[in-house]
């Protein structure tokens, strides 16, 4: 309701604006306890997520608000993406509303204070309960990028729930070369060799513009590495028709129009991987039936972003309690077995 009255003032403010507005609102909000457990809890690469809601990478890069993000109801809260050393992104403007399309565009380009400053908060909160997985990146201008990656993961490693290797924005230029079967497996070998043997599962976040070979040698190679989980997928730089006045700026597209595209590629993942390792949706999804339809085609989670943009903090609630029930009409005991049933 409160949103309601909100939204055109921030509608009216730039969206990074409005973005660092939010996140000043959430930093006094009152603290709310995390989810407990109930019936959509789901345990994923070890870890006991109280729901399958998450709150994607992008929203909180600096590690800034996970707690008040939690208390929003969300199950999981993955900050970053995080840089070994600060970066200011790309020239603005760089984030587009595209509200005729239920849609953003960003260019942003991986802009954070750094590895330091999120690790210092990091390590203040870490006797709270809730999940905070950590998406770590490379710097743009970085001369060794697998190096990057390792190190982050060696920082972060302590105080992450999960990581999650991020090589599909397409805001760093070069960075989605780092999906070919080879530069991966190097990428990979270097961040698992990093990790400490009672390290956090490392999750890999791939791209929706995938081609079917793409997406069976990664799915391979996520095998054969033994990896926590596939996050299925981030922004598009493919352009479905769309009517906003931004429309044609560049960037990586997500929202709405992505849903379709999101949802197809999670069901290639799932018939590559033969349900053998999970994967967490992402892309278009605003709704419980979103969120319902991703989990039957494969899905052990979904997270969000760009749809709470258009629907306020409320959301992640809402699509609890519309799972709750989604799960009951449809007969399953548990989220589990939903998971890949349509």
């Amino acid at each position: 309701m409160l949103f309601r009255f909100a939204r055109p003032a921030l509608f009216a403010l730039d969206p990074e604006v409005a973005h660092r507005t939010t996140i000043a609102a959430l930093k006094v909000s009152p603290s709310r306890r995390p989810s407990s457990p109930g019936a959509l809890a789901i345990e994923i690469a070890g870890l006991r997520f109280p729901n399958p809601v998450g709150m994607a990478a992008g929203f909180d890069k600096d590690a800034e608000v996970p707690d008040a993000l939690l208390g929003l109801g969300f199950g999981s809260v993955e900050v970053g993406s995080i840089t070994p050393l600060p970066q200011p992104g790309n020239p603005k403007p760089r984030l587009f509303r595209l509200p005729q399309d239920r849609a953003v565009i960003n260019r942003m380009g991986f802009n954070n204070g750094g590895a330091a400053a999120a690790e210092a908060r990091l390590r203040q909160r870490k006797r709270r309960s809730g999940i905070v997985g950590v998406n770590i990146g490379a710097n743009k201008d970085s001369t060794d990028r697998v190096a990057d990656y390792a190190l982050l993961t060696r920082r972060f490693a302590p105080v992450a729930d999960y990581l999650t290797v991020n090589i599909s924005s397409p805001n760093t230029p070069g960075l989605r070369a780092l999906q070919d079967e080879g530069a991966l497996i190097a990428l990979l070998d270097a961040v698992l060799e990093a990790r400490p043997m009672d390290g956090p599962p490392v999750f890999l976040k791939v791209a929706p513009d995938l081609e079917p070979t793409d997406v069976d040698a990664i799915a391979r190679i996520a095998l054969e590495k033994r990896l926590g989980g596939l996050i299925v997928s981030n922004t598009t730089i493919s352009r479905p028709p769309l009517s906003s006045r931004d429309a044609g700026e560049g960037g990586g597209l997500s929202g709405a129009p992505l849903r379709d595209l999101a949802q197809t590629r999670l069901r290639d993942f799932r018939r590559a991987t033969g349900g053998a390792i999970p994967l967490i949706g992402v892309g278009g999804i605003g709704s419980a039936e979103d969120a319902w339809a991703r989990i039957r085609a494969g899905a052990s989670m979904i997270q969000l972003y760009s749809a709470m943009v258009y629907e306020g903090p409320g959301l992640a609630r809402r699509i609890v309690r519309g799972l709750e029930e989604l799960m009951r009409r449809d007969g399953f005991a548990t989220l589990a077995d939903a998971v890949g049933s349509e």
